[in-house]
């Protein structure tokens, strides 16, 4: 869910005095000094230090090795590229030459693809329509743009990007992403039904031809997503991390600390079983930090993550140089923070490149504008949108009936002009902040993926012309974990409770219309640590203990409190948590009671819910963790 356009605790560049707490890098790790990285990332073991163990002896990317995880697998292919301190190549540069212009600093685009586990048995589901224009519009013209760029010696791409075990479950079924095709030839008839005289024709066309490129791109891969990122992590385009495993806000979780470690245990578990390696990163749903979180990550294996600014700012001690380096936790694990100024002009509507009137209005849809009659005959059911926009933003007072036709080769134009706008700001922003760093300076863009594509049609193109032009203005891409290699010393600070929604705390999450949830939340966890920590006495109910675990998790979707307090699609969200929890209490109940499930009743659950199949029950085993 997108930030604030004002977050809590963001302030002047104010980059704090110098902390005592600032520790150095040393050859030979010592009791005072921290490695914050390691010439190679990814070997087959790494061991998570203790959680007992002194900030100053931890390794932050390093040799991974989770004991508590009980799959062995995930080390690294042969040809997986490692990371070293070695500087990074500018585009078109060769090995010894002469970089084109200098880059003061690093830009660490950050990109957040997450769906909540909206499968659904239902063909043509309102469930079904949020996947599905995802992959239209964002996942699958973000590979296209990745691919190119990686194909083009000319360019250097670097991009870290989090894919949520929920989105990766949704990549990886087949059968839901067998009606794909056919979801898709409804949208391009309907284009092609539309009067060739119309002045929206050209918009017509231009969105007709993207389609058929989409349904190209699809056939040809085979409706294969998961490979494609997978290779370019290879690559060492993307660097690809994880999330919380159903996306649950983990703060409001926090009073039964096995509901957390659950779900960053399923999370690493999903992740390594569909990229084959285990992440060391992760996006923390909604950017949300309490005290100790990093405890849970340290242990899990998970090495940095990120957090809005006043994450970093109100930290203790404050950073010495604000949010444009990392710092490392008490417990060992890395953050960085968001530049607001590098992000704002991406994301808002309002005082961004998106509102600009020559853009692809988001809000006029065919799925409002065709007849009841038109889309009936198309299988359509219900008025919704259909991802089928043809106007353009024309101003940002204007009402949707009044918007103008979308102009394409306007829009494309004014894509370049943004994209070396943007540069341009962030070059000039790294030249000023090195004059008075002693490390160089990080720009960290942290992002929803879904902005670019599916709010902002124009994104994808957007992040094309950032990779082609970036070196040559002066800004250097790099990775989250590329910083963690380079070798500079990390400061020492306690993050401060934060997230990155509105008002910059924790109140989208809690208030009058979804804080009836949390204590469902607590009673349902506690229960689940009870059951799993008395054990069970057959292989039967031990796989209803697992189903159990998933319903639960399903059930901490921070997507449908979000929903309750947006005041969109409220019953569905309502829905959704009160059908996961009731299978949750019969599930319980029948291994509690031994009371008779219908097997019919549990082919269905099985069926609908059945992503994690290497969730393990036990992640729920009571044991005492610092909260």
């Amino acid at each position: 869910m997108a930030s604030s356009d004002t977050p809590a605790g963001e302030g002047a560049r104010d980059l704090g005095a110098a902390s005592e707490a600032t520790i150095q890098t040393s050859p030979e790790l010592g009791p005072e000094t921290i490695q914050p990285a390691m010439a190679q990332v990814g070997l087959e073991a790494w061991q998570p230090p203790s959680s007992q163990a002194s900030a100053a002896t931890v390794d932050l990317v390093g040799n991974l090795s989770a004991p508590e995880l009980s799959s062995q697998a995930g080390s690294r292919a042969s040809s997986q590229p490692t990371i070293t301190d070695e500087p990074l190549l500018a585009a078109g540069q060769q090995p010894g030459e002469p970089r084109p212009l200098a880059a003061a600093g690093d830009l660490a685009v950050v990109l957040h693809a997450h769906l909540p586990y909206v499968r659904s048995s239902e063909p043509g589901s309102l469930e079904e329509d949020w996947y599905f224009q995802a992959l239209q519009e964002c996942y699958l013209p973000l590979l296209a743009v990745l691919e190119a760029a990686a194909a083009d010696p000319l360019q250097n791409p670097r991009l870290t990007l989090g894919l949520s075990p929920t989105l990766l479950s949704l990549l990886a079924d087949k059968q839901l992403n067998a009606r794909f095709p056919a979801w898709l030839a409804v949208r391009r008839e309907l284009l092609a039904q539309l009067d060739p005289q119309s002045e929206l024709q050209a918009a017509a066309q231009q969105l007709a031809s993207t389609l058929a490129g989409i349904a190209g791109q699809w056939e040809r891969y085979g409706g294969q997503l998961v490979p494609r990122f997978r290779l370019l992590q290879a690559q060492g385009v993307l660097d690809l991390i994880t999330c919380a495993a159903t996306h649950g806000y983990l703060p409001l979780l926090r009073s039964v600390p096995e509901a957390v470690r659950a779900q960053l245990r399923t999370a690493v578990r999903e992740h390594e079983r569909q990229i084959g390696e285990r992440p060391l990163g992760i996006w923390i749903p909604e950017c949300a930090y309490y005290e100790g979180l990093d405890e849970q990550l340290i242990s899990n294996g998970l090495r940095y993550s990120l957090l809005d600014a006043h994450g970093l700012l109100h930290g203790m001690p404050r950073p010495r140089y604000g949010v444009f380096a990392p710092i490392c936790s008490p417990a060992g694990v890395a953050f960085f923070g968001r530049d607001s100024t590098s992000t704002l002009p991406v994301w808002s509507a309002s005082q961004g490149y998106p509102g600009h009137p020559a853009y692809r209005e988001f809000h006029r849809d065919l799925g409002w504008d065709l007849s009841d009659e038109q889309l009936s005959a198309a299988g359509i059911n219900s008025r919704r949108p259909l991802g089928l926009k043809l106007h353009r933003v024309t101003d940002q007072g204007c009402p949707l009936e009044a918007k103008a036709p979308y102009v394409p080769e306007v829009a494309s134009g004014q894509i370049k002009d943004h994209a070396a706008d943007y540069l341009a700001g962030r070059a000039a922003e790294l030249t000023s902040l090195a004059s008075s760093m002693q490390r160089r300076p990080l720009l960290v863009a942290p992002f929803d993926a879904e902005l670019f594509g599916h709010w902002w049609f124009e994104g994808p193109q957007f992040l094309a012309a950032l990779f082609a032009n970036a070196a040559a203005q002066g800004v250097r891409l790099v990775h989250l974990r590329d910083v963690l290699s380079s070798g500079e010393s990390l400061q020492v600070c306690n993050p401060s409770p934060s997230s990155w929604g509105q008002g910059g705390y924790h109140n989208y999450w809690l208030n009058e219309t979804n804080a009836w949830i949390v204590p469902e939340w607590q009673k349902a966890s506690l229960a689940m640590v009870r059951r799993v920590s008395q054990g069970v006495g057959s292989v039967q109910k031990r796989q209803l203990l697992h189903q159990a675990g998933r319903e639960l998790l399903l059930a901490q979707s921070s997507d449908w409190s979000f929903i309750l307090r947006a005041g969109t699609t409220t019953q569905l969200a309502r829905e959704r948590i009160e059908r996961h929890l009731d299978r949750f209490w019969r599930l319980l109940d029948a291994i509690d009671n031994d009371t008779e499930l219908s097997q019919i009743w549990l082919d269905g659950v099985q069926r609908e819910d059945g992503l994690f199949p290497n969730l393990d029950s036990a992640d729920w085993a009571r044991r005492s963790i610092p909260n």
